[in-house]
């Protein structure tokens, strides 16, 4: 018998100073059953950073032709390609080809370094590409914000980034491996 995925129900309060940007999201995010909670709000941190008009979760871990998030142009271009974990070169340069910005987040420490080593130099003339790093202990904090329906609130200020419920919050340092030339 095959498992469902876990439905969790989620209103998101965004607050960015850097962008000025403050809307509130109401989303129903589907854990797929190979996915991990920590993925899962790793994906939805994402979609906190980048919100704004048509960014839209893809099809993830059902779909290598599709991003973790992605907004698109009305004319169906790829304006934005978000990737979570540790994506092979080729999917990361195929991303880069195919979209104005690509973003990739990674928020597994063990093996970050050496992932990063392999493939750092032959992705350096990607000048669309940003690479950011959640270190793991943020992540496992993360989780314990996941309920199946939570209300969270999230500021962003100078590139800072707090995940707040009523009573836990959760302070999110972005580190950056490699920053784009090409505004996001």
């Amino acid at each position: 018998m095959a498992l469902n995925a876990t439905i969790y129900k989620v209103e998101l309060q965004i607050s960015d100073m850097d962008r000025h940007y403050y809307a509130t999201h109401a989303l129903t995010l589907a854990r797929h059953p190979s996915e991990t909670e920590e993925r899962l709000m790793v994906r939805l941190l994402a979609f906190a950073m980048y919100a704004g008009e048509r960014l839209e979760f893809g099809k993830g871990l059902s779909n290598d032709d599709e991003p973790d998030l992605w907004r698109k142009a009305y004319t169906d271009e790829i304006e934005l390609w978000i990737d979570l974990g540790q994506p092979d070169e080729a999917r990361i340069r195929k991303a880069c080809g195919r979209s104005q910005s690509v973003v990739v987040i990674n928020y597994s420490g063990r093996g970050a370094d050496i992932w990063w080593e392999k493939i750092a130099n032959s992705l350096s003339r990607n000048k669309n590409l940003t690479v950011l790093d959640i270190p793991a202990s943020t992540v496992e904090e993360l989780t314990h914000l996941l309920e199946r329906g939570v209300r969270l609130q999230c500021l962003i200020q100078d590139g800072q980034i707090q995940l707040m419920t009523e009573t836990t919050s959760v302070a999110i340092d972005p580190q950056q491996r490699m920053t784009a030339t090409v505004p996001a």
